[in-house]
């Protein structure tokens, strides 16, 4: 596998590192000891998939608070997406920032996204389907969420939204964690 850093501090992209013959391909796509070398998670509670019928539909911007956060490693299967994450730890040089990339069926990559980081995506192609690897098990009650189009972020979604749930709508204005000397 290639791991290849993004702008966020500790989230990568994740690429296969193709073996190919006449037959076709094989490759890697996951490996404990390979995410534990890169200083990443490497637990996996759960993998979930999720299906998307139509083109422009948005899931997200989803996080588990703690004590339960999780990290998460997402691929798509079918179809594209366009998938955003954005750095809610304070304490992080990255702080308040978004990160955006295409994951498709094609380019093949995955997206390792850090746990308190709010994850969502758009999809760019009817009938989507991605995995989701997850280090932590669904905790109701810890689950938090900012929408996805929080002026905080000013995330620049490539089509306009078709399709959202209401609970993704219903999401409360992020409000930045206050440092010391900020009033």
């Amino acid at each position: 596998m290639l791991f290849t850093p993004t702008p966020l501090a500790g989230a990568f992209v994740v690429e296969l590192e193709l073996r190919s013959d006449d037959r076709g391909f094989f490759a890697r796509a996951f490996c404990a000891h390979e995410f534990e070398d890169h200083g990443l998670n490497p637990t996996i509670a759960q993998c979930n998939i999720a299906f998307n019928h139509k083109r422009g539909t948005l899931r997200g911007m989803h996080y588990q608070l703690p004590p339960v956060t999780e990290t998460k490693l997402v691929r798509c299967f079918r179809g594209a997406i366009y998938d955003v994450i954005v750095d809610l730890r304070p304490d992080s040089p990255t702080y308040m920032q978004y990160f955006g990339i295409e994951l498709s069926a094609d380019n093949r990559r995955a997206l390792y996204i850090p746990d308190m980081f709010a994850h969502g995506y758009q999809t760019l192609t009817d009938d989507c389907e991605l995995m989701y690897q997850v280090s932590e098990f669904y905790t109701p009650g810890y689950e938090a969420g900012v929408r996805y189009d929080d002026p905080a972020f000013k995330i620049e979604w490539p089509l306009p939204v078709d399709v959202i749930s209401e609970k993704d709508l219903l999401w409360a204005p992020y409000q930045p964690v206050k440092t010391e000397g900020t009033h």
